[in-house]
């Protein structure tokens, strides 16, 4: 990411959100109309490049949409210049009729690798394109068609990989209840190990005790291997309109430089927290979910979703 980053102090942050927050929403009538979210975000040419998921009016009942991923620029981190048209597209079987969702991207040389969700409307699957200009993309397929988590249905999501090897090896963090990580040579293939990493807080209030998830691209720091991770937990408190729905908030980990599946520590309380009405209100209630990070002129530049509806920024400057 950033020579800057091997010097930073885990737990990373603090984080100040924008407080023009969103700095994007749905706009037009067509793949974008509805809502926009869950954006990952890299440098390239001077410039802050963002690709971000957008939902359209499309489909039936309470999932009403299909997802595709845009692409869009700035200069200062805050405001954005989008394409015209969405640069990755559902064509397969996989990918409908529920799209392309929560891209992660990681640079590699002059390569970039995009994870991204297929969504059939019943499973959803984690896939792999490659692109050296972020418009044009080829896609790879699914990375694990037989990955079943523990049940009958394929299912895999939330591919995070770092950048460079360890111990020859390129590593990736991925999962939607535990978080595992698989290896590859070649950045294309890869092999998932069946144990999870580390897997939700066994205390039922926590922050991270519903799920946990991958966000952002790993970086390495002279401490070790830094990890942000999305969670939730269910709300309990009766006081609450939401009670028995999920709560999303981000948390940190920090991993083993020479064994990456290796959990060093671990954040007990989340340092990214819903707290805006854009955050707590939207087509999701209650989350901030986190998938692009970029130290952008000696600033690291945070991206989440508000609420599946809207994109927003928080910053820390070291």
């Amino acid at each position: 990411m950033s020579v800057l980053t091997s010097q930073v102090k885990f737990p990373l942050g603090p984080f100040e959100k924008y407080q023009n927050n969103p700095i994007m929403g749905p706009q037009g009538d067509t793949w974008e109309s509805k809502d926009l979210f869950n954006p990952t975000a890299i440098q390239k040419d001077g410039k802050i490049h963002l690709l971000y998921r957008a939902e359209d009016h499309t489909g039936p009942g309470e999932w009403n949409g299909t997802s595709r991923i845009g692409l869009a620029i700035s200069e200062d981190g805050i405001h954005f210049e989008r394409h015209p048209e969405p640069v990755l597209v559902p064509t397969e079987s996989y990918e409908l009729p529920g799209g392309c969702e929560d891209p992660r991207v990681t640079q590699v040389g002059d390569t970039y690798y995009l994870t991204y969700s297929g969504f059939n409307g019943s499973s959803a699957v984690l896939c792999l394109a490659t692109s050296k200009d972020l418009y044009n993309w080829e896609k790879h397929g699914v990375l694990f068609p037989e990955w079943t988590e523990g049940s009958d249905k394929v299912w895999s999501k939330s591919g995070a990989i770092l950048a460079e090897p360890i111990n020859g090896k390129y590593v990736m963090y991925f999962g939607d209840t535990n978080i595992w990580i698989a290896y590859s040579e070649d950045l294309i293939h890869w092999t998932p190990d069946p144990k999870p990493v580390f897997t939700p807080s066994s205390d039922p209030m926590a922050f991270d005790s519903a799920l946990i998830e991958p966000g952002p691209a790993p970086f390495v720091t002279d401490e070790g291997i830094v990890l942000i991770y999305n969670a939730a937990r269910t709300i309990t408190e009766t006081n609450d309109a939401s009670v028995g729905k999920l709560r999303y908030s981000a948390g940190q980990v920090l991993l083993s430089k020479s064994d990456p599946s290796k959990v060093i520590s671990r954040t007990s309380e989340p340092f990214f927290v819903p707290g805006s009405r854009d955050e707590i209100v939207g087509q999701v209630d209650n989350v901030v979910f986190v998938e692009g990070l970029v130290m952008y002129k000696g600033t690291f530049h945070l991206y989440y979703g508000m609420a599946d509806s809207k994109i927003g920024v928080a910053t820390y400057r070291p």
